[in-house]
């Protein structure tokens, strides 16, 4: 251990751009806001030799499913939440300003409303007590703050009632703080949860307050506007999230035990009828392409795999049955687990070779190369062009004549016509329009192609482009 009396360690978890954290001090631990997934907090308290004593959450989730319960039966630690947390489980409900100590070190309570109504900073003091770093769950991100938006539908409070409470908490607990204090956010870019994050996961206060837009906000009342202006419907399976978070969720261990279950096609075929399950293939863009089970769903383990789960399925109940490379199942199963989804039934024993061999239909996508795009914009071919990145991307730079349809409202947009015109697919790289492809594929609609490489190589080839910031038309 370092000269210091406590060590922060960030555990980050891309996928869901969310970092947990576990602080040990002496022969003392404690844990804030960990994943479903208790193995990681465990084995570090026993390499360390010391015991979990608090858990800490700084709000109820929405975006994940955290694992404080298990974590608590396992090491008998107490989950603490802050001020107007109402879980229907067992937990130290903590006072605005009370502290915790262990090891030689304590964290202050520092309730701080708006992003929801119980959440609450966590800040560690030292030995001497100086304040030293701060735990900001989704309240305080690098480069943004908490979307004021989540926490209505148990209140009658408007995003602009909650923005009013975010920006309080924020000028009355945190920015007072010394600039030196070390910011540890809940998450990252990428995250649903905020809409301006930077891809750094910790930075120092003081930086915060010259670079983070919402920080530099002159007024309550820009604050107010900056806060709320652009954020977009939160994916639909947030909700389930947050209520799985208060009310407690299953054991993950007899979650997974129960979900690997290899089945030989036949049975795969059965279940698949029997359930009316989402065939999910987890396998890459490229892979999923060539051949695939008809009516199955590819989002892709190698990206954010978890928050389009969520997003385009909706349904966190919904049965569920796997397509893996092999040795992969375990972890999609894991990834799913984290965001709520439990209804797993079953895995294709052997991947889509097993179905190959069986004899068994197969579909594929036409997936096309930019250059190939090109050359039909400009033959005059009949396409229309639907790009699949988010409003933002979209408004910085777009091929002329495209139409903006985000993936994450794709179940709003799937079933708009284009009177006998090929629809041309593509996103920033070709993940997110493998998965519209799935999907309008399982719906029944074949009108299209697929560009591989996505925006990210258009935009290097002699089209017309356009942007929300300048005005007219330039050539890139």
């Amino acid at each position: 251990m370092s000269k210091k009396s406590w060590e922060v360690e960030q555990i980050y978890t891309g996928c869901l751009s969310q970092g947990s954290y576990y602080i040990r001090s002496g022969r003392e631990a404690v844990v804030i806001d960990p994943l479903r997934e208790t193995a990681p907090y465990l084995e570090r308290a026993e390499r360390d030799g010391v015991e979990i004593k608090y858990i800490f959450e700084t709000h109820f989730h929405a975006d994940f499913v955290s694992g404080h319960l298990n974590l608590a039966r396992k090491t008998g630690a107490p989950v603490i939440f802050g001020p107007k947390a109402n879980p229907s489980y067992k937990a130290y409900i903590a006072k605005d300003g009370e502290f915790f100590e262990f090891g030689k070190i304590k964290i202050k309570t520092l309730h701080s409303p708006g992003h929801t109504l119980e959440s609450t900073c966590w800040l560690l003091l030292d030995e001497n007590d100086r304040e030293r770093a701060i735990f900001t769950g989704d309240t305080l991100f690098l480069g943004d703050v908490g979307r004021p938006d989540l926490a209505q539908a148990d209140s009658d409070l408007t995003s602009e009632d909650l923005a009013g409470m975010l920006y309080d908490s924020l000028h009355e607990k945190i920015m007072p703080l010394p600039d030196d204090v070390i910011v540890y956010p809940g998450h990252g870019a990428g995250s649903a949860c905020g809409k301006n994050m930077m891809k750094e996961t910790v930075d120092t206060l003081g930086n915060q307050k010259k670079v983070n837009y919402a920080l530099k906000a002159k007024t309550k009342e820009d604050f107010i506007r900056a806060v709320t202006d652009g954020i977009t419907a939160p994916p639909a399976y947030f909700p389930e999230n947050v209520y799985l978070n208060k009310m407690g969720c299953p054991d993950l261990e007899a979650v997974m035990e129960r979900s690997l279950n290899p089945l030989s096609p036949g049975k795969f075929v059965e279940l698949a009828s029997r359930h009316c399950a989402v065939i999910l293939d987890t396998r890459s863009p490229d892979k999923f392409c060539k051949a695939f089970i008809p009516c199955s769903i590819n989002i892709g383990l190698q990206g954010r795999f978890a928050p389009w789960v969520g997003a385009v399925l909706e349904n966190i109940k919904k049965p569920i049955l796997l397509v893996c490379d092999d040795e992969c199942e375990k972890e999609a199963i894991m990834r799913l687990c984290r965001v709520g989804f439990d209804n797993i039934i079953g895995y294709l024993d052997g991947g889509i070779e097993s179905w190959k061999k069986s004899g068994r239909p197969l579909d594929r996508i036409e997936r096309v190369m930019p250059k190939d795009l090109e050359e039909s914009l400009k033959n005059g071919d009949e396409l229309e062009l639907w790009d699949l990145r988010t409003p933002v991307e979209f408004g910085n730079l777009r091929i002329k004549g495209s139409k903006n349809r985000p993936l994450g409202s794709i179940n709003d947009w799937s079933c708009r016509r284009t009177r006998g015109k090929i629809l041309v697919l593509y996103c920033a790289a070709g993940y997110r329009s493998m998965i519209a492809a799935s999907i309008l594929k399982a719906r029944g609609i074949h009108n299209f192609v697929e560009v591989d490489k996505g925006f990210n190589f258009l935009k290097q080839l002699d089209l017309e482009f356009e942007s929300d910031e300048k005005a007219g038309l330039q050539t890139v």
